[in-house]
């Protein structure tokens, strides 16, 4: 595995041809530039979302040219902080061209998924996330081993199948859990 920081990670979201999947497992990020937003929602302060605006850019570019980006987090019910942060994220990003669902932990079995989150482009290169001890995010293992992709693509499918969309999932009594 390679790993790639930088503009040389951020390229990967311009390079895919057809689906950037992406498998969220932990149930709280300490990444740092998401401190300050966090710290406005936990205190019941209105966020603007400017920090979240290249993102979405890169999502509503890609979406524009026909690509699109699917992401699964799965979730322990009830919800800590952080998701209950990321469920008034996760519109923006939806709104950009997002499809995002939700997977309940309790409704998986924990060996149909992976322990790492990943990004997997247009089924052939998988990017592992790597964060730092601290929470700062220090880039993506990459790699296009075939017998990890495969493995990647089938939890993709099993995790995908098994999640619910977010409009349902809001309003399902996981969410006011």
């Amino acid at each position: 595995m390679e790993l790639l920081q930088g503009e040389a990670f951020d390229s990967l979201f311009q390079k895919f041809d057809r689906l950037a999947f992406h498998l969220e497992v932990q149930d709280t990020y300490h990444t740092p530039g998401e401190a300050e937003p966090f710290g406005l929602f936990l205190a019941g302060k209105e966020d603007d979302f400017a920090w979240h605006q290249p993102w979405l850019d890169v999502v509503r570019t890609a979406t524009a040219a026909g690509r699109a980006f699917r992401r699964v987090r799965v979730v322990t019910v009830p919800h800590v902080d952080y998701t209950r942060w990321g469920l008034t994220v996760a519109p923006h990003n939806i709104g950009a061209g997002e499809d995002i669902r939700w997977l309940p932990r309790h409704l998986t079995d924990a060996s149909e998924l992976t322990t790492d989150d990943y990004w997997l482009f247009d089924d052939d290169l998988v990017a592992f996330t790597v964060f730092e001890p601290g929470g700062r995010f220090a880039g993506g293992a990459v790699t296009t081993d075939p017998v990890i992709v495969s493995h990647c693509r089938a939890v993709r499918d099993r995790a995908w199948a098994a999640a619910i969309p977010h409009r349902t999932y809001v309003e399902s009594e996981y969410a006011s859990a």
